[in-house]
């Protein structure tokens, strides 16, 4: 991670999460063309994008050919020089136009710029003449085309120049004129100036207030994506949130420094505390103690904390709120304006200071609990004790914090909480004593706490610790609990197929009595075993479930029937399993078993969507969600549930929910191969959706096929998608390549639901490529592949038709895919049905069916298929509909940047210098726009580019 900020992070232009508000200004400058006087007031923190806002404004009102003059204020207050900005805007006029803009009118401007030479003598001095040729001269420049006049920093701005401003606003009302200004709503303190001047403006018509806030989380991940090149991964992105809290500047900044966990730079940390330094000592003190108890705490604490007279506290604090630096809200509490402030307070403590502030912080909340939020005080006080470094409590708190983060299935606090407990073990000679446990006792629970949290390779190293430290023959049950776990991380990791563990987990159970516990075990044996031996996997599956019917267990019963269930791919029919599942999800849902009924649902829309039943499969999947969420284990079965309900939506055709959704699964940011499902659904999305960053995401789920172990269906999914990849990039090597190591996976046809598509995907490579050889191979890999549903059906008409090229075969695919239902897959059948039918001279069967084609494209959002119907279109002579009409809308965001540089000829090494992305990537957007606008070359592409107005600014 370290690596990936330190080797790409770099500045970036790109405007993130500020949408609506450029609508704002743009909807302004709308009104300004309408004769209607308009100014729009910028408000927002430093850092928070003002400027950036701004510059992306005006470079495309300058694009419309809207005049456009920018003025800054300057840091001097109100002493300072006097109407600054509008200084600045008429330097920068005269320096564009020559003083010959000003009519021979210098006179009137030689006390706003000396330059102009001296003031005659005897000359009319007043200030409303300064005001009124201001305003006639910005009058005559908007005669014509608008004015979009900015001036900047306006909390800077000298009495001056509020008061033209006001002139212009309320007494002038320049028809044509946008004035737009900014300010720095953390420099408003309750004296400013500038607020009773805003406070009148609110009045003035025409007039709009703008606010930015911060970036939301995704804002955040989109920012810190476009600064590294690519996507960010989600823990990185939550930590720099939580730092940044959404300020653009700030991201920025920890992001160049190269590591999100790490101290802040130098620079910034100056810039934090310059305001905390102009404080007098007593608010420094007070900021201090503040900064000790977190970014929000409440005045009952922070006065217990102190331990100064109360007076002399609210004096403090009146002063910290009046510079901006602490703000209250809405519940009476205090919260530091931006944690990165807090951060830097409490990181310029001294040793000593910062020991004895935490240990009074926590010695305060142990004798009233009631000073912290409910549910705080044991994290609130194992974290204090550990920073003020009194080990003994600091032990003790962390195991009873960790203990009251697992009843709230907080795992992830747990897993850290507990971690400390095993650090500070070897640091407290009675730790046993202190705790009433053992050290395999506690190594076992953080394994298994870290599972619940999604930290594999962390509860891989703790599980290998636990079972150094025991003996397998004294604790049989432990250590087969132990070594069936270890192998199915091993399996999560990537590392093997955890065989050897969990045949020897299988022995060392032989000859035990059954209890719930050992039956509980059995069932996850027979859920390892199901990757490396599948007939024994199900034979102890059932052994579970007989042991469990035997003993009367309900929850063993529950746990072994899903298991047995889970392994109908292999052992049984989807027929045969999913009543056998429906029965365990309905008991656990009776029983209460919430983590059970999850794992149930999982499966149960795993087997209906193998039978086609799409919509059923979401709704199950959707009940599991919030099951998940309350068991704890969002980041685990969580993540299969939402992956699941995205596939089915996916099928139905509304790939914007499934999006939504693989994006909120991709937040929980799943460890190893759990990440799978969905990456490799999100990557195929952004592949068929021709979406910028598929290249990124394609990479990764790539990588895991080097991984020493992968199980059957990610290989087989992993593989087909690689061929989808090849297709898109147009490298015939690279797709024979593919077909061939896809169709030589010796599971292929033992798994239809993963086999079927990895076979049609081959086929079209036999066929794109003219090889015979591989039209055979295809045809081998067909034949022995079982049909049983719809969704097979389809595929095998589709594979036929394909390598026969008969239009018949066509129809009959086309008829499998409706039947089916998936919407995609059904307009690719019609597309290529309307190429075969072409060629027998059928134009109104070719016609109708591209018609429809490029409909679902539409509609689902699909642009390379929908440019491959206008292409068609073309190429068959067909008058296209509305639906292929090739435009703005297939190019990507980034596809019209490539764009506008090839129509300036920039070749593809300088438009990778330009874009920040290497040459072959810049060669691939060349190749896709050429192919989407249906031209021979870059030179037509420009051509059509311009007769089309895809150079325009989007508006």
């Amino acid at each position: 991670m370290l690596d990936l900020m330190t080797a790409t992070v770099r500045s970036t232009d790109v405007l993130v999460g500020r949408e609506a508000d450029l609508a704002v200004l743009r909807d302004a400058l709308k009104r300004t063309r309408s004769a209607e006087p308009s100014a729009v007031l910028v408000g927002g923190e430093a850092g928070v994008g003002k400027t950036r806002l701004i510059e992306e404004f005006v470079r495309g009102a300058a694009a419309d050919g809207a005049h456009v003059l920018t003025g800054n204020s300057l840091e001097l207050g109100e002493e300072g020089l006097p109407y600054a900005p509008f200084v600045g805007a008429l330097r920068e006029l005269i320096q564009r136009d020559g003083t010959g803009v000003l009519q021979g009118r210098e006179q009137d401007f030689v006390r706003l710029l000396p330059e102009l030479g001296p003031p005659e003598s005897g000359g009319d001095a007043r200030r409303g003449h300064v005001f009124e040729a201001v305003a006639t001269l910005f009058g005559r420049l908007a005669d014509g085309q608008p004015l979009v006049l900015v001036l900047e920093d306006l909390h800077w701005s000298d009495r001056s120049t509020r008061d033209l401003i006001g002139f212009l606003l309320r007494a002038a009302r320049l028809p044509h004129v946008l004035l737009i200004g900014t300010y720095r709503t953390d420099e408003m303190h309750r004296g400013h100036p500038l607020r009773p001047f805003l406070a009148e403006l609110d009045r003035v018509r025409g007039v709009l207030r703008l606010e930015l806030d911060r970036l939301d989380r995704e804002g955040t991940a989109e920012m810190l994506g476009h600064l590294l090149g690519a996507e960010p991964e989600p823990g990185m992105v939550d930590t720099l949130n939580e730092r940044a809290q959404g300020n653009p500047f700030f991201i920025e900044q920890i992001a160049a420094s190269g590591d999100e966990c790490g101290d802040i730079s130098d620079n910034l940390r100056d810039l934090l505390l310059a305001r905390v330094d102009q404080l007098s000592e007593p608010a420094q003190r007070v900021l201090r103690v503040a900064a000790v108890g977190g970014t929000r705490f409440g005045h009952g604490l922070l006065t217990r904390v102190a331990g100064v007279p109360e007076a002399e506290l609210e004096s403090a604090l009146r002063a910290v709120v009046a510079a901006q630096l602490i703000v209250v809200d809405t519940s009476g509490e205090y919260e530091f304006r931006h944690a990165l402030v807090r951060e830097a307070v409490h990181d310029d403590l001294l040793p000593g200071e910062h020991a004895r502030l935490h240990g009074r912080y926590a010695e305060v909340i142990e004798a009233e609990p009631g000073l912290v939020p409910i549910g705080r005080a044991p994290a609130e006080i194992a974290h204090h004790w550990h920073a003020a470094n009194d080990h003994p409590r600091a032990l003790v708190t962390a195991r009873v914090a960790a203990d009251d983060a697992g009843r709230r299935y907080a795992y992830g606090e747990q897993a850290r909480l507990l971690d400390r407990v095993l650090q500070l073990w070897e640091q407290v000679p009675e730790s046993k004593t202190l705790l009433g446990t053992c050290h395999v006792d506690l190594l076992e629970q953080a394994a298994l706490v870290a599972i619940d949290a999604g930290e594999t390779m962390r509860a891989l190293s703790l599980t290998k610790h636990a079972l150094a430290g025991i003996d397998c023959d004294s604790e049989p049950l432990r250590a087969a609990r132990l070594l069936v776990r270890r192998s199915k991380l091993l399996q999560n990791a990537g590392k093997s197929d955890g065989a050897a563990e969990s045949q020897e987990a299988y022995r060392v159970l032989q000859g035990q009595p059954h209890t719930a516990e050992s039956v509980k075990i059995l069932a996850d044996v027979a859920q390892a075993l199901h990757r490396a031996d599948e007939d024994l996997a199900v034979d102890v599956a059932q052994e579970a479930m007989t042991a469990a019917a035997d003993l009367g267990d309900i929850a063993a019963q529950v746990a072994a029937t899903i298991t047995y269930g889970r392994l109908c791919a292999g052992g049984i029919s989807v027929e045969e399993a999913l009543p056998v599942i429906r029965t365990a999800a309905d008991t656990a849902r009776r029983t209460g078993d919430q983590q059970n009924l999850a794992y149930a649902l999982v499966n149960i829309s795993d087997r209906l969507f193998e039978t086609g039943r799409y919509l059923e499969s979401a709704d199950a999947a959707w009940e599991g969600v919030p099951y998940a969420d309350k068991v704890g284990i969002s980041r685990t079965t969580g993540v299969f549930l939402l992956a699941n309900y995205a596939e089915a939506e996916i099928a139905l055709g509304d790939w914007d929910e499934a999006e939504r959704r693989l994006a909120e699964a991709n937040r929980l940011d799943p460890p190893g191969t759990l990440a799978l499902p969905v990456l490799r659904l999100r990557s195929w999305l952004r592949l068929v959706r021709g979406h910028e960053g598929a290249e990124s995401l394609l990479t990764r789920a790539f990588g895991f096929l080097s991984k020493p172990y992968l199980g059957a269906e990610p290989r087989l999914y992993l593989l087909e998608l690689r061929i989808l990849c090849a297709f898109e990039f147009g490298d015939d090597a690279m797709i024979r390549m593919a077909a061939k190591a896809a169709l030589a996976e010796p599971v292929i046809t033992e798994r239809p639901r993963y086999g079927w598509p990895v076979i049609a995907a081959a086929a079209t490579a036999a066929d794109r490529l003219n090889d015979p050889q591989l039209s055979e191979l295809v045809e081998l890999r067909a034949r022995w592949t079982k049909v049983t549903y719809a969704v097979d059906r389809a595929y095998e008409a589709q594979v036929r038709a394909t390598l026969s090229h008969d239009p018949q075969s066509w129809r009959e695919a086309v008829a499998e895919w409706r039947a089916d239902g998936q919407r995609f897959q059904l307009a690719v059948a019609l597309l290529n049905l309307a190429e075969a039918v072409a060629g027998t001279g059928d134009r109104a069967d070719a016609a109708a069916a591209i018609e429809e084609a490029a409909e679902i494209a539409g509609a689902l959002g699909a642009t390379p298929l929908l440019a491959r119907t206008a292409t068609l279109a073309q190429r068959l002579g067909l008058r296209p509909g509305a639906a292929t009409q090739p435009g703005a809308e297939i190019l990507t965001a980034r596809e019209r940047e490539v764009l506008r540089l090839v129509a300036e000829g920039q070749s593809n090494g300088r438009i990778a210098e330009q874009l920040y992305i290497s040459p072959k990537t810049a060669s691939v957007h060349v190749s896709r726009i050429i192919a989407k606008l249906n031209v021979a070359n870059r030179v037509e592409a420009a051509a059509v580019a311009r007769r089309l107005g895809l150079l325009d600014p989007k508006p």
